[in-house]
């Protein structure tokens, strides 16, 4: 086993923004290892600063603090220089990269991290405002990674020709914290006010949000209260549908969220059908059926597979056919749904995915640091090297979504 590392993670999403995907693996991989979790600059300081705040649980957040006004190239070289100054201050001497946008390749590619880890959780390239160089920055990071993950099947499926070890690690769950929505409680003041029925969303409001198809079903059934979570990103707040039964509670802590599924009769993914959506893998599924939730969502490929092959979702996408499984939904026999959703949710924990990929990082480490001893002839003259063949066994290699804890 190889001795010792950091993790220094390298991420486009803001740590207090949204709990999602790297919150949920972080805080795991810091039981083991210190984790830097270095967010995209502010432009708000008269000089380069970074704020490092630990977060108390082996995380600390490092945030780059930019001049205002300061050019690409030189904001690039700021960046790059305070992350220089971060790895001397904590001594961080053995580490592993761990990218989630490829556009941090500009600022760490001068790095020698032990090994380099991609992690794939959404097709940024396909989001709106994404810049232009995200493509060829994700194909030096996919040249350059060691290993690889995806957030779901279908952006398994994009990537797996593009390098040797590519793994999908689907959108997982903690069952027992969205499960408490399941007891009896008293209702969140944001909410309680609103009458029933309820129909619920959380998430980002962003483009790949479906506003024309929320604004329909709304006005299709005025009767129905529709509760929407969550902050506003990359489109205009006037845009978001406005009817008297739509109802913005704004940004709420993941901890909050079961409480806020307790009030609701059925929870609803309304995506949009477009670029943005064509490979997202919704963490929120599995979280609303952990809740106990009826779901309803539009045809989006990693939500039909499984969960609407397994009669776990009803999938509608026109306004009239949504409504109707709305209806179909609260209609439904939960308790006889309920024990098929726990033995499915059972084999999609976040333990056991960050497990499985905690192994892989471990193993890749592992041979990398034993490389100079099975091959000193190409380290001297810069041949390209392989992993050793252990690592790349087929079940491993394989789409790997239901396999037990």
């Amino acid at each position: 086993m190889s001795t010792p590392y950091d993790l220094i993670c390298l991420s486009h999403l803001r740590w207090n923004f949204v709990y999602q995907r790297p919150q949920h693996l972080m805080h795991r991989f810091a039981k083991e290892r210190r984790v830097f979790y270095i967010e995209e600059p502010y432009y708000d300081s008269a000089r380069p600063r970074l704020e490092v705040t630990p977060q108390g649980d082996g995380v600390t957040v490092v945030v780059p603090h930019l001049p205002e006004n300061t050019s690409r190239f030189l904001a690039e070289v700021y960046h790059m220089m305070l992350l220089d100054d971060l790895i001397l201050d904590e001594r961080i001497n053995r580490y592993v990269l761990w990218y989630y946008t490829p556009m941090a390749r500009a600022i760490s590619r001068h790095l020698t991290p032990l090994a380099t880890v991609y992690d794939c959780m959404d097709e940024l390239a396909a989001f709106q405002g994404a810049p232009t160089e995200m493509q060829r920055n994700e194909h030096e990071l996919l040249v350059n990674a060691d290993l690889v993950f995806t957030g779901g099947a279908s952006l398994y499926h994009a990537k797996r020709h593009l390098h040797p070890r590519v793994f999908a690690m689907p959108s997982s769950v903690d069952a027992a914290h969205f499960a408490t929505a399941r007891q009896p409680q008293p209702d969140r003041p944001e909410q309680a006010a609103i009458g029933h029925t309820r129909i619920g969303f959380y998430g980002v409001l962003d483009e790949r949000f479906d506003r024309a198809l929320l604004a329909a079903v709304a006005e299709a059934r005025p009767d129905w209260s529709f509760m929407l979570i969550g902050p506003v990103a990359k489109i205009d707040r006037a845009a978001l549908p406005q009817r008297a039964n739509i109802h913005y509670l704004g940004q709420q802590a993941y901890t909050d969220l079961p409480a806020f599924l307790a009030g609701w009769d059925v929870a609803i993914m309304p995506f949009a059908q477009n670029d943005a959506t064509r490979f997202i893998s919704p963490t929120k599924t599995l979280e609303y059926l952990a809740a106990g939730q009826p779901v309803v969502s539009t045809s989006i490929t990693d939500v039909v597979h499984p969960y609407g092959d397994e009669g776990l979702v009803q999938i509608a996408d026109t306004p009239a056919d949504f409504v109707a499984a709305i209806e179909a939904a609260m209609q439904a026999d939960h308790q006889a749904r309920r024990a098929r959703i726990d033995a499915f949710l059972r084999h999609h924990s976040w333990d056991h995915t960050w497990q499985r990929m905690n192994r892989l990082l471990n193993e890749t480490v592992t041979a990398l640091d034993m490389l100079p001893v099975l091959n000193p002839v190409a380290l001297a003259t810069d041949a390209p090297m392989s992993l050793p063949l252990p690592l790349l066994a087929h079940d491993d290699l394989a789409l790997d979504t239901d396999s037990a804890e």
